[in-house]
This record gives C-alpha cells, sequence and structure tokens, in this order.
C-alpha cells in the first residue's frame, strides 16, 4: 500500500483528513511512548541504532552498511540486528544468504550479511546475545529506534532530506512513529539524507550532531543506449526513478510497489512480457532483487547505492561517537 499524499503536505496545509485521524495518532503515539518505557537489556558492547522517526525508506541500510565497513576497518568486528520485516525465522537467527531467502530473513538481511554476520528477530535482546556469542565485538541496529528491547549508546535518526518529517504528525495522521521532539530528545545525532528540502538542520535542537550524506546510485550494470523498464517496491520508488533521470537514464516505463512488496508469480511473468514486448532490460534495486526468483533475478539489472558524506570526518566522528573514543 503506497502512503497517502497528504502525508507529505506542510504542517500548515496537513488537510481534513489529517485533522479527523488525530485521536487516533494520540492513541498510536501514547502506545509508543508506553512501550518505550519498559527497561532495555544492556550489551557489554557499543551498540548503535540508525533509524528514523517516519515510515518509509530514509537511507538506513546503506548507512549501516557504510558504517559497518569503516569499522571493519578499523580492526572491529560488528554484527548487524535487522527485525527482517516479512521473514518467518525464529527470533535471533543468524542470516545464511546461500540457504536463506526473503520469505525466510527479510530482504535488506540479505544485504547486510554480504558484508558483516547479520541477525534477525524483532527482539533485538536475544539477537544481540547471539551475535555476541558469536564473536561481535560492536552492533549495528538497521532501524528499532523505537524498539525497547536493546539499549542503545548512541541512537542516529535518518532523515530523508526531500520530504523530512512530513506533515508532522502521528501515523495515520502522518507518518511518524512517534512525535519529532520525543524523538529527538532521545536521539545522539541526526543524518539527512540528500538535499536538506525541507529545512530540517535549521529545525534541529542547538548542539545535537547533524551529519549529511547522499545517496548515489551506480549505474554501471545499466547497458547505455538500450531501453529499460525500471521496478521497485522500496519505501519510495520515486526516489529510485528520480535517481535513474539525474544519471540520464530515463525509463521507458516505471512500475512501483509497495515496500518489500513480495513479487507474485504472475507480476514477475509480466515483467518479464514488458521487457520482451518493448525489447527493453529490467531494472531494479538490490533489495528489490533477493525477492525475485531465481530465473528472473539473472535476467534483471540491478543499481546498488554509494553513500557520499559530505565531508570525510563526518562517519568517522560517527564511529568515535559509537565506539567510545569520543564522549558524547
Amino acid at each position: 500500500m503506497q502512503p497517502p499524499t497528504f502525508w507529505w503536505r506542510p504542517a500548515t496545509d496537513a488537510g481534513l483528513l489529517a485533522g479527523l485521524l488525530a485521536p487516533l495518532a494520540h492513541i498510536y503515539a501514547a502506545a509508543t511512548a508506553r512501550r518505550l518505557r519498559r527497561t532495555p537489556w544492556h550489551a557489554q558492547v557499543p551498540v548503535l541504532c540508525c533509524g528514523n522517526i517516519g515510515a518509509g525508506g530514509a537511507g538506513k541500510t546503506p548507512l549501516v552498511m557504510d558504517l559497518a565497513r569503516r569499522a571493519i576497518s578499523r580492526g572491529r568486528r560488528p554484527a548487524f540486528l535487522s527485525r527482517g520485516y516479512g521473514g518467518r525465522a525464529p527470533a535471533g537467527t543468524q542470516v545464511d544468504p546461500p540457504h536463506h531467502t526473503a520469505r525466510d530473513v527479510g530482504d535488506e538481511p540479505l544485504l547486510l550479511a554480504r558484508i558483516a554476520p547479520c541477525f534477525v528477530g524483532a527482539d533485538r535482546a536475544v539477537s544481540a546475545r547471539r551475535a555476541i556469542a558469536a564473536g561481535a565485538d560492536c552492533l549495528l541496529m538497521d532501524d528499532g529506534f523505537q524498539n525497547p528491547s536493546l539499549h542503545q549508546d548512541l541512537a542516529l535518526v535518518v532523515v530523508d532530506g526531500a520530504v523530512g518529517f512530513g506533515n508532522g504528525r502521528v501515523l495515520p495522521a502522518g507518518p511518524l512513529r512517534e512525535p519529532v521532539g520525543t524523538a529527538l530528545a532521545r536521539a545522539g545525532g541526526v543524518v539527512i539524507m540528500g538535499p536538506d528540502q525541507q529545512g530540517i538542520a535549521a529545525s534541529l535542537p542547538d548542539g545535537l550532531p547533524v551529519f549529511a550524506a547522499t545517496l548515489q546510485p551506480d549505474t554501471q550494470a545499466i547497458p547505455p543506449g538500450h531501453p529499460i523498464i525500471a521496478f521497485a517496491g522500496i519505501g519510495r520508488p520515486a526516489k529510485f526513478f528520480e535517481g535513474l533521470a539525474q544519471r540520464g537514464i530515463h525509463p521507458a516505463r516505471c512500475l512501483a510497489f509497495p515496500d518489500h512488496h513480495t513479487y507474485t508469480a504472475t507480476e514477475q511473468t509480466r515483467l518479464l512480457r514488458l521487457a520482451a514486448q518493448s525489447g527493453a532490460c529490467l531494472v531494479t534495486t538490490q533489495k528489490d532483487a533477493v525477492r525475485l526468483n531465481a530465473a528472473l533475478r539473472a535476467q534483471v539489472r540491478t543499481v546498488g547505492l554509494q553513500l557520499a558524506w559530505a565531508t570525510p570526518a563526518m562517519p568517522e566522528r560517527i564511529l568515535d561517537l559509537w565506539l567510545g573514543t569520543t564522549q558524547r
């Protein structure tokens, strides 16, 4: 299901429906606050959470992948903790890419496990214990900012610079999981992804560290001059299509699916038929590719994402804060 358009209107023009849903938003926010009062388990290794306040993709997974590579280059042994959205594996399962599918562990953990051990499950404390027992000396949570099960030594709020906090309202009146002020009070920093088109940095509390980065699509796998059909089932498919356009790649068709969408056999056959009818090449994201059957996956070209920091010092500062070499 695609999010309603009124979520992304300015706060001053959220619309009638957002106002009517306000009572439900208060209930949702109260439930989140009550859940966060639970006492978390403290791991004996540093825990960094890269989460967000709103629903949908903001670039958390590319961020944790970048930070994990940097931690490894410092000689550390990080492990990822992920909810494993849509997966059916028991809590604390270590992802094994040759044997697990997206239906088992979710799509993002299959990408994370290419870099470092990844453990899935809603209870991050269970996953953390398994990861530490397996040798991890630091932990990276991909999402889970509102998860109360594991203490977070450092929490970064990731914000999409194009949409910011939307209309500033809590679900279902807006895209937020909790009020902005409440969330930022727990945050150790904010990472703004992409150009800050919403004035996010200027709206943040004084003294809160602010970092900036952009997601740059790696389109080397796309044959130049060849017609393409692009499809994506991510938080904001339009962001993927816009990224292609910025690289001078204009698909003949762009097909959007909901985030974490499970492609049916019928849909995958349709994609192949559309490509054959127009002599086009199918192009999608790495996250979508792991949700396709092997036959289709072999025929699509995937576009990866490279994280580019505003300054080289920013990620190193985050690692210092996370790994305890700098006081917050």
